[in-house]
């Protein structure tokens, strides 16, 4: 094999196996006959990493990413290394073994058709159900521009409970579904989702009181959480850690489309006021409810288990041929080996899980995660509430939510060909406090009384801050390390995230309304913390965390460094050859 072990290391660093500190020869024993002399010609192997999708480049340099279609494409990996493999080999159990051929190579017209067929039939699907999410979850704003709330007899404090009690019922049901995910398999488990909220949603047509309000949004809420990690896991199984963060971010993208469809649902379905003597609000839940079952019964035949399980009695033929399952299953073991370590049907223990949860190099993404929603939290809740309050019309106010939901998709979209331009991520995702803090500031020196279409500019000024979470989502899985942690990590990071919605829900009070002054002030502080403290401090951490691993391991020669990854029980980002993104 061309090259010193020091490139043996290079290679071994893009990936962290746990079981790495066997012993090598009852490795090799275990290997396929086929597979134990793993041959030594790799001159033709790629040895430059791909770099992940970049707008900038595809928009301003595409004869850059242009390759020879019929150039090998296949990538280096320590599956090439005959004295590696062994510790990185796939488990006996592992779904997809049988497909896994380190020898095979494919050229990049393969590749590419392979990709663009999962992009068709795995991440469109996605899409569809996330919006399944977000139209469940986010029509309650909806509903509030039609006099929800004095129809059941609410006030906006019974309001933010419902809302807190959503979010906490939704924090603590995200490890939870994750552990079930990973038992069951999230290609069972996301779309038994779907259809038990959507059951739950539906019988928001029937609420009667303060009670029942809150007893949905709870339901609601714990059926709900860990759908998104949940998806992000059953992605990672198809794609490279280089194409999902592009695929994360239309993602949310199609999150807003979703909300801007929602707007026009609900601008027709509210016209039903009246019609068998019931409020239009109860209409929509019933008719976005019965979409969302419609996408959770489709589901169930539209996500297979992995790459090698794609055929089935109602699809005899399957997605891909033999020659596109092996490149599928090899692409995405050269590229990160520790997704062979867990069966797609294979239950975290106790112990992945501790661990985890211990891996205080982590707890930054979740600081992060806990502040950086806050300061636009509270507008965006109240924002159709705020708007009726001011004299706009139940159909014009959700039509006016239309506006913040299109920009958000160009923030979202320049904040990432920032990211790609400068290689930042810390000080980049402070974006979405710097842009909202100075539309608090004016919110808050408004009179008691203005102009509603002042106060309509600002919010929606405010709700257009580049959304900054699907990088940190991607952030906090690059600084996992290994699938067992990135399970668990995403589900807490999410955890988080939620937490801080519980806390903001509190933010705008009854004795506050109508311009909540003393609540945007508590914002303005929130913001300004995060932008000051938070993330730059968040960059500093990971700066000297990597400063000390490279101390260590610059000081080792390259004998010192195959001696450590042969025998090392270090796991993940514990590993002397990981680097922390920042």
């Amino acid at each position: 094999m061309p090259g010193s072990s020091q490139s043996h290391v290079r290679l071994a660093s893009s990936s962290s196996r746990p079981s790495i500190a066997k012993d090598s020869d009852s490795i090799v024993k275990d290997l396929p006959d086929d597979i134990k002399s793993i041959s030594t010609d790799t001159d033709d192997l790629v040895d430059k990493e791909p770099p992940p999708f970049r707008w900038s480049s595809w928009l301003f340099n595409r004869q850059a990413l242009q390759h020879d279609p019929d150039a090998i494409s296949t990538r280096r990996s320590v599956y090439d290394d005959p004295d590696l493999a062994a510790h990185y080999w796939p488990k006996k159990d592992y779904e997809n073994l049988h497909r896994f051929d380190p020898k095979a190579r494919w050229t990049y017209r393969e590749e590419q058709a392979l990709v663009r067929k999962i992009d068709w039939k795995v991440m469109l699907w996605a899409a569809i159900s996330f919006s399944a999410l977000n139209l469940d979850r986010s029509n309650i704003s909806q509903a509030n521009s039609d006099n929800i709330l004095g129809d059941l007899k609410l006030t906006t404090d019974d309001f933010n409970w419902g809302n807190s009690i959503f979010r906490l019922a939704f924090l603590a049901a995200e490890l939870p579904s994750q552990l079930v995910s990973k038992r069951v398999g999230p290609d069972r488990w996301i779309p038994t989702q779907i259809v038990l909220w959507s059951m739950v949603s539906m019988c928001q047509f029937w609420l009667t009181g303060r009670t029942s309000f809150l007893l949905c949004r709870a339901l609601l809420g714990f059926l709900q959480g860990g759908f998104i990690p949940d998806l992000i896991l059953y992605l990672s199984y198809f794609y490279t850690k280089h194409e999902l963060p592009f695929r994360l971010t239309l993602f949310w993208i199609s999150s807003n489309v979703c909300s801007i469809i929602a707007s026009f649902i609900a601008f027709g379905v509210l016209h039903m006021r009246g019609v068998l003597g019931r409020a239009g609000w109860r209409w929509l839940f019933l008719i976005e409810g019965l979409i969302t079952l419609v996408i959770g019964i489709a589901t169930f035949f539209r996500m297979p288990p992995s790459p090698t399980q794609t055929k089935t009695w109602f699809r005899p033929n399957g997605w891909f041929s033999e020659r596109e399952e092996v490149i599928a299953v090899s692409r995405i073991l050269r590229d990160d080996p520790t997704k062979g370590d867990m069966h797609n049907r294979e239950g975290l223990t106790l112990k992945r899980i501790w661990t985890a949860m211990c891996d205080y190099d982590l707890w930054p993404l979740y600081i992060i995660g806990l502040l950086f929603p806050m300061p636009s939290g509270p507008p965006t809740a109240y924002l159709t509430l705020s708007l009726r309050n001011l004299g706009f019309s139940t159909f014009n106010t959700n039509l006016l939510a239309i506006p913040y939901l299109v920009a958000g998709m160009i923030t979202m979209f320049g904040i990432t060909l920032i990211s790609e331009t400068v290689n930042e991520r810390s000080l980049v995702a402070m974006a979405q406090d710097l842009w909202t803090l100075p539309f608090l500031v004016a919110l808050y020196t408004l009179p008691d009384h203005p102009n509603q279409w002042v106060f309509f500019g600002l919010a929606s000024g405010l709700l257009a801050a580049p959304y900054t979470h699907p990088m940190q989502v991607g952030w906090c899985s690059r600084n996992s390390g290994a699938v067992a942690s990135r399970t668990v990590n995403a589900s807490l990071y999410n955890m988080f995230v939620q937490a801080s919605a519980v806390i903001y829900a509190q933010i705008y009070r009854k004795d506050d309304a109508p311009m909540y002054r003393r609540g945007n002030r508590v914002l303005i502080i929130i913001a300004c913390v995060n932008v000051l403290v938070v993330y730059p401090g968040t960059k500093a951490y990971y700066m000297w965390r990597n400063a000390r691993k490279a101390k260590l391991w610059d000081a080792m020669t390259a004998e010192e460094r195959q001696h450590y990854l042969t025998t090392t029980t270090d796991i993940g980002n514990r590993r002397l050859d990981f680097r922390f993104a920042h």
